[in-house]
């Protein structure tokens, strides 16, 4: 069973910092990319930015670029977004998403898929 946990969000004030993280646990064979998308209430969910395997390519958001950072610890199955000079409309929940091929066995066969955290909330506020 794959799992991404994330942790790093809250309330922080416009022109502030945060820093979010998601470590991948589980039975996992292989990680493609690791990213962060986010929605905001009312809004569909959106890429903020993603980190391919083993290349290291990024994307990110036009509205992000410049002001966050994505960075991986290989070792750590561990996607970071490092967000600097954040404003109120980047407020909203922020999950980690990640395609994983699951490690099988000869008894149990999981393809290779898209995961999801259970979202952390980032405010931005005054």
């Amino acid at each position: 069973q794959v799992q991404l946990v994330e942790s790093g969000g809250g309330l922080v004030q416009p022109g502030g910092s945060l820093r979010l993280s998601c470590a991948a646990s589980g039975s996992i064979y292989m990680i493609y990319s690791m990213g962060w998308y986010r929605q905001a209430p009312g809004n569909q969910r959106e890429l903020v930015a993603t980190m391919s395997y083993p290349s290291k390519n990024t994307n990110y958001a036009d509205s992000v670029r410049g002001r966050f950072t994505i960075s991986t610890d290989n070792a750590k199955n561990t996607v970071y977004l490092q967000m600097n000079s954040l404003k109120p409309e980047d407020t909203a929940v922020y999950y980690c998403n990640a395609d994983i091929r699951p490690r099988n066995s000869a008894t149990s066969y999981t393809p290779r898929g898209d995961y999801w955290g259970q979202g952390t909330s980032v405010t931005v506020s005054s």
